[in-house]
């Protein structure tokens, strides 16, 4: 927990976090598809062989979009958290929430430059909520390839401001990411998918969460993930390996209204909601 005399509001927001470079392959979007279930089904999927083939001669892979949430893990990792007069135990540290917003298709190849900044921090007393801003750019044109905004709930660290008055700072609209209320009535759409034991041993054993956005390329973008636009995902509960994911879905304008649960638990996982460019004329 911070100690209320070492925090200073002023030199909090004048904070500067180092930039990150983040360098990919395209056996490492690949390999990112992969983890998340691309194939897992059928090995020739006309949907998803895209992401981890040259489907009928094409040049490159094309990347999912959740990727780009890669991007942001520098920012949480390896002392990346070091705001002035806060205090906090990274082995307590849970990722709540992420907000994705893609700018551009997200090239099968790169280096990306990630500038990061404060997005929000909230004193809970006994937690804090923290909020980090990561915009990447293409290092080689540098283009503006996505925005990542990650939540995350720092147990033990609150109490690092006026008790009677604690401290809550934003600095996005609220209507960005309002609060999510699942519908009632029949989903428009429902995948089931069991995530294998084998992917323990990929590369980002820990993204089962993100499998559920492949349900909302595959069912209602039908394989185009170039129609997505941003993603919001809350993150309740853990996936182990070999569980089954039931992904169901609401089709609202251009939103995609989602939850993930847990089969053999039936437990919510994830929910959150998919904004898209333009429904696909098959819909």
């Amino acid at each position: 927990m911070a100690e209320n005399s070492r925090f200073d509001h002023d030199l909090v927001l004048a904070h500067k976090f180092p930039e990150t470079t983040y360098t990919y392959t395209e056996r490492d979007a690949a390999v990112y598809a992969l983890g998340v279930g691309a194939c897992g089904r059928n090995a020739i999927d006309s949907d998803e062989l895209k992401y981890v083939y040259h489907e009928n001669g094409q040049q490159f892979v094309q990347v999912l979009p959740t990727f780009s949430a890669l991007f942001s893990l520098g920012s949480l990792t390896n002392g990346g958290i070091d705001l002035p007069g806060l205090q906090y135990d990274p082995r307590l540290l849970l990722h709540g929430q992420q907000y994705i917003q893609i700018y551009k298709p997200l090239p099968s190849s790169a280096s990306v430059i990630n500038k990061v900044s404060l997005a929000g921090l909230h004193d809970k007393g006994k937690a804090a909520i923290l909020e980090l801003e990561t915009k990447s750019y293409e290092k080689e044109s540098g283009e503006l390839l996505c925005m990542n905004r990650s939540t995350i709930y720092l147990r033990g660290a609150g109490g690092f401001s006026n008790s009677s008055h604690p401290y809550s700072y934003s600095n996005y609209p609220k209507n960005q990411a309002p609060a999510l209320k699942i519908p009632k009535s029949q989903p428009f759409a429902v995948f089931e998918d069991c995530t294998q034991p084998s992917q323990a041993c990929s590369a980002y054993p820990y993204l089962f969460r993100y499998a559920c956005f492949r349900a909302i390329i595959k069912c209602i973008c039908r394989g185009d993930a170039n129609t997505i636009k941003t993603i919001s995902g809350r993150f309740l509960l853990h996936v182990y390996p070999g569980e089954t994911l039931i992904t169901e879905m609401w089709l609202e304008g251009l939103r995609v209204i989602y939850q993930a649960k847990v089969k053999e638990r039936n437990q919510a996982v994830l929910s959150g909601f998919v904004d898209l460019h333009q429904l696909t004329s098959s819909l």
